[in-house]
């Protein structure tokens, strides 16, 4: 009887709690549509149609309201990018350049020095001219290996290593690549500001282009310190190296900031200017090992061969001859470069 009491007490009470439940279940519809407010699967297909420009957007917690976002059109084309035109640009570029080259040498062969080695040298570059030149190069190749790795490596490298060896690679490239960047940018600070002022055109320049160079015929034509060629080099690797550095900082320290299309642009410019860059060493470096004789040196031991120099920089020559003619008059001369 004590129960029943007890429970006869609590009927107006459950009571009341089934009045105050009754509006909000009276408002639940009696049937629900899943799809009623979702994205429909014809948006669906036709946001993938190629040259769509509809951006799917969803519901999300997140502050960052593109995290939302289901389809970007733009990551499509990026994709296809990446993925095809990328590659594309990458062999026509290297492959391209090689194919040039070997020709050259086909045709040309090696440039000798036309007078013959010389029992006298003049120094070309200094300490601090070499160490900002191989802090550049070195850096740069390392940076271009990894990088070529994320291009071709999954047609290339991953059919011969395996996926979990090529994972492990590609991952160490990713840090190397980011770590050295700062080397690199450091390295193209240093040879702006050496050798800036001896790298604007001149009226030699167009003189020098006309005549080939040097490199077709027997002519050299007079160069001052750097020749129209030297100076294209400087300019390319110079102009790209800044490139490289802005687009890949962008893409390593501000992609939240730029944004999905802002992170895309830095990353189409990174690559294509970084293959393209590349192509171009490329030819720097066949012209300075095995397209020209004496050329190495340069940068090797800083030291050249007189007669190299009197052939390929005579107005150079002169006007160190002028500063100091008793270095190159006789016996080794170390006539140190301005």
């Amino acid at each position: 009887m004590t129960l029943f009491a007890s429970f006869k007490r609590l009927l107006p009470l459950l009571a009341a709690i089934a009045l105050l439940a009754a509006p909000a279940t009276a408002q639940q519809p009696s049937s629900v549509n899943p799809t009623a407010s979702s994205v429909k699967e014809k948006q669906l297909l036709d946001a993938l149609k190629p040259g769509s420009t509809d951006t799917l957007s969803g519901r999300t917690t997140i502050q960052d309201p593109r995290a939302g976002n289901l389809i970007q059109p733009a990551g499509m084309e990026f994709r296809a990018f990446h993925q095809v035109t990328l590659p594309m640009i990458g062999k026509y570029a290297i492959l391209g350049m090689l194919a040039v080259l070997a020709l050259f040498y086909l045709l040309r062969g090696r440039i000798r020095i036309e007078g013959g080695l010389s029992d006298r040298t003049i120094v070309r570059f200094g300490g601090f001219d070499r160490f900002a030149h191989w802090t550049t190069a070195t850096s740069f190749l390392t940076l271009a290996l990894s990088g070529l790795n994320l291009v071709f490596g999954k047609s290339l490298l991953l059919p011969v290593i395996g996926a979990e060896a090529f994972a492990s690679v590609t991952q160490l490239g990713k840090f190397v690549h980011n770590y050295v960047s700062f080397a690199f940018a450091l390295g193209i600070t240093l040879m702006f500001l050496t050798w800036v002022k001896d790298n604007f055109p001149s009226s030699l320049d167009i003189r020098w282009a006309l005549q080939g160079g040097g490199l077709i015929g027997s002519k050299h034509p007079p160069a001052d310190r750097f020749n129209g060629g030297q100076k294209l080099i400087f300019w390319a690797t110079v102009l790209g190296g800044i490139a490289l550095s802005v687009s890949g900082y962008i893409m390593m320290f501000r992609p939240i900031e730029v944004g999905v299309s802002g992170f895309q642009l830095a990353t189409i410019v990174h690559s294509v200017t970084g293959l393209i860059l590349f192509a171009v060493i490329v030819a720097h470096i066949y012209i300075g090992t095995l397209g020209m004789e004496g050329a190495f040196d340069a940068m090797g031991r800083g030291e050249v061969d007189l007669n190299w120099a009197k052939e390929h920089h005579g107005l150079w020559v002169d006007k160190v001859a002028l500063k100091r003619p008793q270095d190159i008059s006789g016996g080794r001369a170390t006539v140190p470069a301005e």
